[in-house]
C-alpha cells in the first residue's frame, strides 16, 4: 500500500466549471437510501429518464450493479459492506465533478456512510433521498428471495433482519412508496428540485436552448 505522503493531487486544464458550462446544467448527486425491496433503484431510473427527457445528462450507480465489476471482490461481510458503499460514494463524486446529475441506489444503511457520501459533494448539491418503505412492504415485495433466504438463516447480516437501518436524521427528501406509483415519487423529487432551482427548465423547451449555445 501506498504512503499517502508520496501521493500528490493532480490539477487538469478542464476544470469541473468547464464541464458544467459544456452540459449547461448544474452538476448533482441525489442519494436514494433505503432497506432493499424499498423501491430505490426503481425510482432512481425512472427520475433518470425524466430528467433526461428534460435535457439533463445523468447516470444511474446502483449497488448490485457496481458489485458485477468495481466492487466484485467485496464478499457481504460488515467490512466489506462499508468498502462497498465507500467506493460507491467515492465514484458519485467523481460523476459530480464530471458534471453529470448522478443517482445513486444503495442501501447505506449508517449515518456515517451517508455522511462521508455528503462531504465529497459541496453543500446543497447532495440529495439524501429517504425511501422509507415500510419492511412489511419491503418483504413481500422480495422480488428477489432476499429477505426470505435472510429469515431462514442462510444470509446473515442482513438489513433489516439480523443488521441495523439506521433512519436519516435529516434527509431533504422523504419518499413513503406505500399506496404511490412511481411517477407520482417521482414529481414530489422534481417538485424539490425545481423550487430550489437545481433543475429549471423542461423538456423541449431545454433541448432547444441547448442547441441554441452549442
Amino acid at each position: 500500500m501506498s504512503n499517502q505522503s508520496e501521493v500528490f493531487w493532480q490539477d487538469y486544464a478542464v476544470s469541473r466549471f468547464d464541464r458544467t458550462a459544456l452540459l449547461n446544467q448544474e452538476p448533482l448527486v441525489l442519494w436514494f437510501t433505503g432497506l432493499s425491496g424499498a423501491g430505490k433503484t426503481t425510482l432512481a431510473n425512472c427520475l433518470a429518464k425524466r430528467l433526461y427527457d428534460c435535457g439533463y445528462a445523468t447516470y444511474v450507480l446502483d449497488g448490485d450493479n457496481l458489485r458485477h465489476g468495481l466492487n466484485r471482490d467485496l464478499d457481504f461481510s460488515v467490512a466489506a459492506r462499508h468498502e462497498n458503499v465507500r467506493r460507491m460514494a467515492e465514484v458519485a463524486g467523481l460523476m459530480y465533478d464530471a458534471g453529470l446529475i448522478t443517482l445513486a441506489a444503495c442501501i447505506s444503511p449508517f449515518e456515517a456512510e451517508r455522511a462521508f457520501a455528503r462531504s465529497l459533494v459541496p453543500v446543497g448539491k447532495f440529495i439524501e433521498v429517504f425511501v422509507d418503505t415500510p419492511l412489511a412492504l419491503c418483504e413481500q415485495r422480495d422480488n428477489k428471495g432476499l429477505y426470505r433466504r435472510a429469515r431462514a438463516g442462510e444470509i446473515v447480516n442482513f438489513t433489516g433482519i439480523d443488521s441495523p437501518f439506521e433512519r436519516p436524521q435529516d434527509p431533504e427528501i422523504i419518499i413513503n412508496t406505500t399506496g404511490r406509483s412511481p411517477t407520482d415519487c417521482i414529481e414530489t423529487i422534481m417538485d424539490y428540485l425545481s423550487s430550489h432551482r437545481l433543475v429549471s427548465v423542461t423538456g423541449q423547451d431545454r433541448r432547444d436552448e441547448n442547441r441554441l449555445q452549442a
